[in-house]
């Protein structure tokens, strides 16, 4: 188990990661990320990658709660 401090770099970078992704549209460089991690650190590698899925989970089921709700305002107006 990856400790505070590993677990703090690993959302810090997850975060930056995101804004880099969204700003370039480079949908897939948390993977490079994650390479480039996982060749001095498997630890942080795990850690990072695991902060990035949950981050990408959260956003695809706000994304996805969001449509719903449109749906339905769209469907009872």
């Amino acid at each position: 188990m990856a400790d505070d401090a590993v677990i703090r770099m690993a959302n810090d970078l997850a975060e930056e990661c995101l804004a880099v992704q969204a700003e370039t549209g480079e949908d897939r460089l948390f993977m490079e990320v994650g390479d480039v991690l996982g060749a001095s650190s498997q630890t942080l590698e795990e850690a990072f990658l695991t902060a990035i899925r949950t981050r990408m989970s959260e956003l695809k089921g706000r994304a996805f709660l969001a449509a719903k709700l449109k749906k339905f305002r769209e469907d009872n107006t």
